[in-house]
């Protein structure tokens, strides 16, 4: 019976529209929560079939669809906190929960923002328990191409940082800017010392010897050594021509590569400790020269840095979580990638904004953060909520309205029903 259906239909809009206000509620409670992204209502018509010839007509009614806009990003808020991380454009960090690293379970869970902090334990994880996963580098800082595993979360590890970590940079490189002199040099050469970091931080020094030749112009033999008593010995010619005067013409012996310009001397005789000295290429701009002016040493310049204490943590743009020293040397301590899918719309949400992988969303890929699809990675920020206030305002006014005129409908049948009881009285 039509006047049947017609309750029911007004039954059915004050449910959809019950729907819709809990969005509503749900997104304006959120509009300050970082990360949160809104919840959206669709409605559906209900259409039964028609006899069209009865002249008749039943109201099918309206069914509410929700979803959420979880492909949607915020806007990126600056914060003082270096270890808040945001992902400006498409992907997700990858996080899981304290009680599935405890249980050594590999359920992985994404977010788009987070506010890290370190445990106790150095754990790098939130205020609601969500643990940040990463890469982790090897000593040197460099991420290894096999543990990059991109379709499981086989190869990621919880971040953990140790406040209380030293780290040295050992030196590899030194570049020998001299100048040494083309007239009247002494008989025995001239004799520099270079400070050097070995392996374990600790400072030591290189002995380099020059020694010009008594019989050929513009010819010195250089000697190093260092505290272990291994030498090096190269012999040097300078160019004495128009244009070119003063530049390194040519050099042999002591490991040295005309193509490269350096030299390779291994420290204490061990080829696991290589130590690139650069003098330059023959017949280019180079460091090491012969001029008619005094011995000149103070070009002299190296890498490394002594044994320092942590003092600061930074995330770049692609994802390399950093560790400051208080002597300045920069350390990667693990690569934080960027979780995509075919449909990011089609996760199952979960409690303090974060996500789930499901059949809707497809199977999941670690990206490096800015490559492929996916943005890049922003510390000392979060991000916002999706939420239009002024929006959900107006969406609030039209779905009281429309609430108030199904409860409308639904009076008016019953009037009409108790019309029709008393017709039988």
């Amino acid at each position: 019976m039509s006047i049947s259906s017609s309750l029911s239909a007004g039954v059915a809009g004050l449910a959809a529209n019950s729907t819709r206000l809990a969005t509503i509620s749900d997104n304006i409670a959120n509009s300050s929560t970082y990360g949160y992204k809104k919840a959206t209502t669709e409605f559906e018509s209900m259409v039964l079939n028609q006899n069209r010839s009865s002249g008749t007509y039943s109201a099918g009614g309206v069914i509410a669809k929700t979803g959420r806009m979880i492909s949607e990003n915020g806007p990126l808020v600056p914060t003082s906190n270096a270890t808040d991380i945001a992902v400006n454009g498409r992907g997700f960090l990858p996080v899981t929960t304290s009680t599935s690293m405890a249980n050594d379970n590999d359920d992985l869970l994404m977010t788009t923002t987070g506010s890290f902090e370190t445990d106790k334990n150095g754990v790098l994880r939130t205020k609601s328990g969500l643990v940040l996963l990463g890469w982790p580098a090897n000593a040197d800082g460099k991420i290894e191409e096999s543990t990059q595993i991109r379709d499981s979360v086989g190869g990621l590890q919880p971040v953990v940082i140790n406040a209380n970590q030293t780290a040295a940079d050992p030196t590899t490189a030194i570049t020998l800017g001299v100048t040494l002199p083309a007239e009247d040099p002494k008989p025995g050469g001239y004799t520099t010392t270079v400070e050097y970091y070995d392996n374990l931080g600790a400072r030591q020094n290189l002995t380099i010897n020059y020694v010009p030749s008594a019989t050929t112009p513009n010819a010195w033999q250089m000697t190093i050594t260092d505290p272990s008593g291994t030498t090096a010995t190269c012999n040097l010619t300078f160019d004495s021509t128009r244009g070119s005067g003063g530049n390194l013409a040519s050099a042999s012996g002591g490991g040295y590569d005309a193509g490269t310009g350096n030299l390779t001397f291994n420290l204490g005789g061990d080829a696991q400790s290589p130590l690139t000295i650069n003098i330059g290429k023959p017949g280019s701009q180079t460091p090491m020269r012969q001029l008619s002016s005094n011995y000149d040493p103070k070009g002299i310049a190296k890498n490394g840095s002594p044994v320092g204490n942590l003092s600061g943590l930074a995330i770049d743009e692609n994802g390399y979580l950093q560790a400051t020293y208080d002597t300045g040397f920069v350390k990667t301590l693990y690569q934080i990638p960027l979780v995509d899918m075919a449909n990011p719309n089609g996760l199952t949400s979960l409690d303090s904004q974060t996500f789930k992988i499901s059949a809707k969303s497809g199977s999941f890929y670690l990206w490096n953060a800015g490559d492929g699809p996916t943005g890049t990675v922003q510390g000392n920020a979060r991000e916002g909520s999706t939420v239009d206030v002024a929006e959900e305002l107006t969406n609030l006014i039209q779905t009281q309205r429309a609430y108030s005129s199904n409860a409308k409908v639904i009076q008016t049948v019953d009037e009409m029903l108790q019309e029709t009881t008393n017709i039988k009285r």
